[in-house]
């Protein structure tokens, strides 16, 4: 295999307000994007992302991967690069509008590729991943595929804002083919249709996950494999920036498990990497492996067994 991580999705670039800080220009974001930095950043040499990015922000785009030391495949688009606008109020609730949608990903163009990988993260932002196509070509993969499934799980709405579904039948057939899933609370009651979390991350085990991690924000995440649940604490810190904090921490959890195979240690990994981005804003995030660690053992004492 020649890449350590492959992530698919398309990357976004996103005005954000927040009550500490506001972009005075739209941001790269995204989940795939987000998830390949801190991987890059935590140890994975190889990093792949693959997506859709318009002509008004691919001279950019190229520019700033090269920097972060990303290769990138931009699978083309003549519409306008995808980007959300994020107004976020004192209690963290958020409003999420459409700027622009640069439209599906032609997978099966850069299928080739994606079986040259380790792992192999579905990160769409906004449907651009066709279910149907994924679960044709999934079979073939040698990697793991690990599944944040945000962008399957929203549609338009009145005012270009996001709401949320899901069509669960199609959605189970993908939750049984992929290593790991991780949803955050909201997206994981609107796919198995339970409030309880521990439950919700059960039940994504039950439908064939080998792992599923439902992540809670500043109450941390829990997670679930075949053997045992844990519950895993947050590091706490002041919040400049929620954005991408669930995008960091599948990037980190894959980082670190790909060195440990173990559960437990990878999702305080990944919290406490979370916790760094939120900190402040856009894709400059000052993750480092040490500072990473030092947090995940200031944590570790809290995780838990369920």
């Amino acid at each position: 295999m020649t890449y350590d991580l492959i992530a698919i999705g398309n990357p976004v670039y996103d005005l954000i307000s927040t009550p500490r800080a506001q972009t005075s220009e739209r941001i790269l974001s995204g989940c795939s994007t987000n998830a390949c930095l801190a991987a890059k950043r935590l140890g994975m040499k190889e990093v792949m992302l693959v997506g859709n990015v318009g002509p008004d922000f691919d001279r950019r785009f190229r520019l700033e991967m090269e920097r972060y030391g990303i290769e990138t495949i931009n699978t083309g688009s003549k519409s306008p690069t995808t980007g959300f606008s994020l107004i976020y109020d004192d209690k963290g609730d958020r409003i999420l509008q459409v700027i622009a949608d640069a439209g599906k990903i032609p997978i099966r163009t850069v299928w080739p590729h994606c079986q040259q990988t380790r792992y192999l993260l579905l990160g769409p932002v906004l449907y651009e991943i066709d279910v149907e196509t994924i679960l044709d070509l999934i079979g073939s993969l040698p990697g793991e595929v690990f599944l944040d499934p945000q962008g399957l799980l929203r549609r338009l709405g009145r005012d270009r804002k996001v709401e949320h579904f899901c069509e669960r039948d199609a959605f189970k057939k993908l939750v049984a083919s992929v290593d790991f899933i991780k949803p955050n609370q909201l997206e994981a009651e609107v796919i198995t249709g339970l409030q309880d979390h521990v439950e919700s991350a059960k039940t994504l085990v039950e439908w064939g996950a080998d792992i599923a991690v439902v992540t809670l924000g500043e109450k941390g995440s829990v997670a679930c494999d075949r053997k045992a649940c844990l519950s895993v604490p947050a590091y706490k810190t002041a919040a400049v920036d929620p954005t991408g904090a669930g995008d960091v921490y599948a990037g980190a959890f894959l980082a670190e498990y790909g060195r440990t195979g173990e559960l437990g240690s990878s999702c305080l990994y990944a919290s406490a990497a979370a916790s760094i981005m939120v900190e402040s804003i856009g894709p400059d995030f000052p993750v480092t492996d040490q500072e990473v660690r030092r947090r995940a053992g200031r944590i570790s004492a809290e995780l838990k067994a369920l």
